[in-house]
Formats: C-alpha cells, sequence, structure tokens
C-alpha cells in the first residue's frame, strides 16, 4: 500500500502505525531520505529490515523518536554536549551515537551496547512517530550499499512489495543522510559528514570536533562501497571530467557524466550527461537522482568529481567516494 501526499490523512499515518505496532514494515520519508521503518523495540521486526534490504547484521540501524523528550526511554545516558546538539539540531539531520538503553535490542544495535539516535525534521515522519508512539528502526529504504532513496517511487521500485506500507511524501529536502557523531563522551568526533555541516556543529559547540579516518564505533555508511549506482564510478578533479569521459566513452563504455558547474556550457561526447547544479544544497537534494537516472539511461560507467568539502560539500564528496569504492566481487 502506498498513501500519496494527497491521501496523507490521519487515518493513512494511523493505518502505518498499526502496521509498525504488528511488526511490519513502512517506508516513509524524512527530510534527508526515505527510511525503511521497523518497531525499534522489537527484535523480529528489525531483523526483517535486515533481511529486506540484504544487510549485514553488524550495521547497526538509526533509531527515529518523535523528540529529544524521548531521549531517556531509549538510550542510558545523556551527557551535556550531546543534550545540547539536539537542543540546537533537533528535528534535522543529526544523529547522535550514545549508550544503549535496555530497551533497545542488539538487533538494532548491530550487536554494539551504543545506539545512533535521531529526530527527523519531516512532518510525515514526525506525524507517524506521534501515532506510533515508540521509536522506529530505520536505515534507508533501498537495497544494501546501493543509491539511497529520495522520493517514494524509489522505494516502490527497488523494494516492490516487500514494504508493508508506503508513504509518500514527496522528494526528500536535504537529499544527503543525517550527520553522524559519537556523543558517548565529551570528545565529540563526526562518523558521517551529512545535512548537518560541521561549521555549524562546531559553531554550537565553540570548539573543533574531530574527524577519525577509522572509528571502533560502528555506524551507518561506513561500508567501503556505499550509495552506489549500478554502473561504476570514477572520481576525477573537474577540470579532467570532460577528457576522460570522453576517452572512456571511445573506449567502448556508455558513459555517464556529472558535469560539474565551470564546464556547464561544454559539449560533452558521452551516453548521457547531467549538469550538476551551481548551488551545493541543490546538488545535495538531487545527488542520487542524478545517479539513479545515469543507471537507467543505460550507463556503465560514471565520471563524476567531487565538490568542495566544506559546508553541505563535505557530505556529497563522502558519497561520492563511497559510490565509486571498491566493490565486492560477484
Amino acid at each position: 500500500m502506498t498513501a500519496r501526499p494527497g491521501d496523507m490523512d490521519s487515518a493513512a499515518i494511523d493505518r502505518a502505525a498499526g502496521v509498525l505496532r504488528g511488526g511490519g514494515l513502512v517506508a516513509f520519508p524524512t527530510e534527508t531520505v526515505y527510511g525503511l521503518g521497523a518497531n525499534a523495540a522489537d527484535g523480529a521486526a528489525v531483523a526483517r529490515v535486515f533481511q529486506v534490504k540484504g544487510r549485514p547484521p553488524s550495521h547497526p540501524l538509526i533509531v527515529h523518536l518523535g523528540g529529544a523528550g524521548q531521549l531517556g526511554d531509549w538510550v542510558e545516558e545523556v551527557p551535556a554536549t550531546a543534550r545540547l546538539l539536539a537542543e540546537r539540531f533537533w528535528p534535522g539531520p543529526l544523529t547522535l551515537v550514545l549508550r544503549r538503553g535496555r530497551r533497545v535490542p542488539l538487533e538494532a544495535t548491530g550487536g554494539l551496547e551504543t545506539v545512533a539516535v535521531r529526530v527527523p525534521a519531516h512532518p510525515v515522519a514526525l506525524a507517524l512517530l506521534a501515532a506510533f508512539g515508540g521509536g522506529i528502526a530505520a536505515p534507508s529504504a533501498n537495497r544494501f550499499g546501493s543509491v539511497s532513496p529520495t522520493t517514494a517511487g524509489h522505494v516502490r521500485a527497488e523494494l516492490g512489495d516487500a514494504v508493508d506500507v508506503v508513504l509518500d511524501g514527496g522528494p526528500c529536502q536535504v537529499g544527503v543522510e543525517s550527520t553522524i557523531v559519537d556523543a558517548t563522551g565529551e570528545a565529540l568526533s563526526i562518523l558521517r559528514p551529512g545535512g548537518v555541516t560541521r561549521e555549524d556543529l562546531e559553531a554550537a559547540l565553540g570548539r573543533q570536533l574531530a574527524v577519525p579516518v577509522t572509528s571502533h564505533v560502528r555506524v551507518p555508511g561506513q561500508h567501503p562501497s556505499h550509495y552506489a549506482p549500478r554502473a561504476r564510478v570514477v572520481l576525477v578533479a573537474p577540470e579532467k571530467v570532460v577528457a576522460e569521459a570522453e576517452l572512456a566513452q571511445e573506449s567502448g563504455h556508455r558513459v555517464g557524466v556529472l558535469l560539474p558547474p565551470a564546464f556547464a556550457d561544454t559539449e560533452v561526447k558521452a551516453h548521457a550527461v547531467v549538469a550538476v547544479p551551481a548551488s551545493i544544497p541543490a546538488y545535495a537534494r538531487g545527488l542520487y537522482a542524478f545517479l539513479r537516472e545515469l543507471d537507467q539511461r543505460g550507463c556503465d560507467l560514471i565520471i563524476a568529481s567531487p565538490p568542495a568539502e566544506q559546508g553541505l560539500g563535505t557530505a556529497i564528496a563522502n558519497r561520492l567516494r563511497r559510490a565509486a569504492g571498491p566493490r565486492p566481487a560477484a
């Protein structure tokens, strides 16, 4: 069942909440990407999320809450710095990693004693959380490692009838996943860049944050190959995108190009070209749809260039690097 924006009355939300209470799966919109949700307190329902996605059970999920006031129900303690960030950025695209409370099954944490939590900034997600009354464990609503969905159509195209209900809240407004911060102690660190920028976090805290290359805390999005289309992704410097694309096209590839804004007026001999918006927020909003479009147009190779790593550009660059990462052997 798919509930579309015009049908999104309280009855549709209540039906979806009932599905969650019964151990079913609901795909729902957030400001970042669409999530594949299950009752976070139901280990069997959470296990079904992993099964539908083909996600390794060691990869933790994010527990979505209706408000910061529910934190005490799901975590062991809330350090002062974590509370400050929650007050500043929730609802919003920030995930905090804290010590797991007893209510959280280990299925949702990948066996860890930490849990990732956030409050989404989307009216449909918040209405669902309010109607359900509990936490919703939800990764992105797609097959593990593939391009995240930013529309309800993406969810249905990839997961089909494996999802009991899809709530259609329109296109996601941020377009890349939440920023994940390890807040288990006073020395906070960014484990995944996302919709809240490092600069904004540091301004709120009044100090710099570490961005470790590796971490003992496992969180979503750390797999070497992630957010990946079917086509292989190759990253080059902006000024080399056109030449690399044309060379690969001449070599027999069906090349897709994410054309940097500085070269928007350049004619490229390639199978398909998508002009990247000059606005970084617009690029983030469209990134996953662009990758899906190039897949749908039959490309087997995508040439792209990461934007400058500042602000939201850091998250886009991270997703492109993961998309270009080494893939497991078929």
